[in-house]
């Protein structure tokens, strides 16, 4: 049988979602799309996600995993490099 790893605990998964680094990543993501003139149902259309994956994005109530993060600054036409710097301070 494989073996599965999670590779994110409910106490580092609390720490990362409510660290200085992720508060700035999640700020610069809203201000992206507030630049763009979209509301948050205009970027989940383009995400085909419910518009509250947005919302709770946007306030930090859940986490982007990686691929989450590339396909939301994809929609946006953002460089996700850029999202790394800000995250980096």
């Amino acid at each position: 049988m494989p073996v599965l790893f999670c590779f994110c605990s409910l106490h580092v998964g609390w720490e990362s979602l409510h660290s200085p680094e992720y508060a700035r990543l999640v700020v610069w993501l809203k201000a992206e799309r507030e630049a763009r003139g979209l509301s948050m149902r205009d970027l989940a259309e383009r995400l085909e996600v419910p518009h509250s994956f947005i919302g709770k994005t946007e306030q930090a109530e859940r986490r982007l995993d990686v691929v989450e993060y590339l396909h939301y600054c994809e929609a946006l036409g953002i460089s996700p490099t850029k999202g790394l710097k800000i995250i980096k301070g």
